[in-house]
């Protein structure tokens, strides 16, 4: 049998920024686009975690709050200094704490949620855009959650904000298309991540219910959705913005 080339992805030297990247699906995307050549910045609100977590991939790691957002100028500014103009942005946020009464949740909750999954990811693309026009490309990838789609229960806020970010990133790629940036969403669904452990209590439990709700049978495993987002992020998805892809091993019902 002949062998299949691999494709090439064109990130060989491109900077990328993942933030909240220090475990789960961030940092399978980071190592993704370390693994094909990209060099690749990562941040958490833990120093220590992102230099570890940088250090296993060939990454470096960065200490950042994603609800500071007086700070991400001074991220962006680190790491354009260390590594050079970013190429690449994908803005992961954890999803807010969920709960049983979807109006048990304080004013306060709902104020960071909407700081975390809204302000946030807006704020760094606001600030990275400029210098992918200048270069005539850009790739910016949001990681929101099913949620977004279709609302869960048990994550009112999750599900309220997520929402809000689709419509931005929308109006977004329509404006800066032209320039040669794409602006696109991954909607993940039940992952074996630390985020399943706190959902179902532990991977074991989250497993079992998978196996009996999920389409497919079993959870995500963060390198099926770390492939689409190296994919998103190269050269070869450039027809492709403005979009909304859910990978949830078709646990989603609505169209």
């Amino acid at each position: 049998m002949a062998r299949v080339a691999a494709m090439e992805l064109g990130l060989q030297g491109r900077t990328a920024l993942v933030t909240g990247a220090s475990k789960g699906l961030g940092h399978g995307i980071a190592r993704a686009l370390a693994e094909e050549g990209a060099q690749v910045a990562i941040s958490s609100r833990s120093r220590d975690r992102a230099e570890s977590a940088a250090a296993k991939i060939g990454a470096t790691g960065y200490e950042h709050d994603n609800t500071d957002l007086d700070a991400a100028r001074a991220l962006l500014e680190r790491v354009v200094a260390d590594l050079g103009p970013i190429d690449i942005l994908v803005a992961n946020t954890g999803g807010p704490p969920g709960g049983p009464d979807p109006l048990g949740f304080t004013r306060e909750r709902w104020q960071d949620a909407h700081r975390d999954l809204v302000l946030s990811p807006i704020e760094l693309i606001e600030q990275v855009v400029p210098g992918m026009r200048e270069r005539g490309f850009g790739r910016i990838l949001s990681i929101s959650s099913s949620a977004a789609r279709e609302p869960i229960p048990s994550l009112m806020l999750s599900g309220s904000h997520r929402p809000g970010l689709l419509g931005a990133l929308k109006t977004i790629a329509w404006a800066v298309a032209p320039d040669g940036i794409t602006v696109n969403t991954i909607l993940p669904g039940r992952f074996a991540t630390d985020r399943a452990v706190a959902n179902f209590g532990s991977l074991d439990a989250a497993e079992e219910a998978a196996r009996d709700q999920v389409p497919i049978g079993r959870l995500g495993r963060v390198e099926e959705l770390a492939a689409l987002a190296a994919f998103l992020c190269s050269e070869r998805a450039s027809y492709i913005t403005g979009t909304a892809m859910v990978v949830d091993g078709g646990l989603t019902r609505s169209l």
